[in-house]
């Protein structure tokens, strides 16, 4: 992170962590920074967009969680399970230790369905990858692997939506146990 946007966006979050979204603007982000705010405008043209782009940057991350599962060493089926646990974990945790940021991310999901589809896309794209390598090494039996992987992402997007997880965590339900169940049952649908 060497760059003056990701400092900002660094300073911004540490903020928002501290004093919440609605409480943090341009102007104490520059004044923590010691710039001026138009000195954050030359990278960001509004709070949103600072908003906007720490979100992403979370999605990003999550979107490096599941590329790694793509690569391990282990049966497919067991590395969808995998990727859909972590992502589900990671979106808990935020909801548990970081609810500002977590705050942030469901304002997102309303506010941007450019960010929330693009998201979507890389994480069904990552799912077509482990299922064409399941279908190559026998594992699976799909003749349609984007419908797959579609499938596959719907029936974990309530595990992972960020409304759903809040909600789950309030209740004091563990959603863990339904998502393995799911997965499981998802898999052995397309098992060879």
């Amino acid at each position: 992170m060497d760059n003056q946007r990701d400092r900002i966006l660094d300073k911004a979050q540490g903020l928002i962590r501290r004093f919440g979204g609605a409480k943090t603007n341009v102007v104490d982000i520059a004044q923590a920074m010691g710039l001026s705010h138009s000195a954050i405008y030359r990278h960001f043209r509004s709070k949103a967009e600072i908003f906007d782009s720490l979100a992403a940057r979370a999605m990003a991350d999550e979107t490096a969680l599941a590329q790694t599962y793509v690569t391990k060493d282990a049966p497919a089926g067991e590395r969808i399970l995998g990727l859909m646990l972590a992502l589900h974990r990671s979106k808990r945790e935020k909801f548990a230790g970081d609810t500002e940021m977590h705050a942030l991310y469901r304002r997102i999901v309303d506010d941007r369905p450019d960010l929330v589809l693009e998201y979507a896309a890389r994480i069904t794209a990552i799912l077509r990858q482990i299922l064409k390598d399941g279908v190559a090494r026998g594992e699976f039996a799909v003749a349609d692997l984007d419908a797959a992987a579609g499938v596959l992402r719907d029936a974990f997007t309530a595990f992972v939506h960020p409304a759903h997880v809040e909600l789950a965590a309030k209740a004091g339900l563990d959603l863990e146990p339904g998502l393995i169940q799911m997965a499981r049952v998802l898999l052995r649908g397309l098992a060879a």
